[in-house]
């Protein structure tokens, strides 16, 4: 069994936004693939749904807590750091631009608060992770990233524009079939085939 997270805030305001990537690349999962309907717990608090992808049993797993929160849900089903290499976690990532995507196990939280309490939660960083660009780039295609922590927040927590939704809905294709890849034939051979 495979647990595939999306990392986020919950409530309508928080819809859309940058920090919401990985929340909203697991809603496209669950849309386009075999999957039961959400249900909702209370404790931890957290949207799940059952089904598979590529052939494989797996949970998805929205958190209904806040992002800096996340680790609770994950440590729900995760009991021992063994345990940790069913997980596959999806969130947003600022040193990346949008419409890039990037396949990593055992990294460190590299300043995101949701990674971190994921990490803090299970006791390991041995876990595989699909990193979702939400910068804007340059004319060479680099991330520029807001400077300082006000500016990232507001970022962060800022809408993704039309134009911007139609690169992030392309960059999801791309994450749900990597997902895939990482389910069924390992994370080695998903980053050599995505990064």
């Amino acid at each position: 069994m495979h647990y595939i997270i999306g990392l986020g805030n919950p409530g309508d305001e928080y819809e859309s936004t940058r920090h919401n990537t990985g929340r909203m690349c697991v809603e496209r999962i669950h849309a386009t693939r075999d999957f039961s309907l959400w249900k909702s717990e209370k404790r931890p608090p957290m949207q799940l749904s059952t089904g598979t992808m590529a052939g494989v049993k797996a949970t998805l797993v929205n958190p209904d807590t806040f992002m800096n929160k996340s680790g609770h849900a994950v440590a729900h089903f995760i009991k021992n750091k063994k345990g940790a290499g069913s997980v596959v976690l999806i969130h947003d990532d600022l040193d990346l631009p949008l419409g890039a995507l990037k396949v990593s196990f055992g990294r460190s939280a590299g300043g995101h608060n949701g990674v971190d309490s994921v990490i803090k939660a299970l006791k390991t960083n041995e876990f595989v992770r699909v990193r979702i660009g939400v910068s804007r780039k340059n004319a060479k295609g680099v991330a520029v990233k807001p400077v300082g922590e006000e500016k990232v927040l507001k970022f962060l927590l800022g809408k993704f524009s039309p134009a911007e939704m139609t690169e992030l809905k392309k960059v999801f294709k791309r994450a749900v079939e990597a997902v895939e890849a990482i389910v069924k034939d390992g994370h080695a051979q998903a980053m050599n085939q995505f990064n």
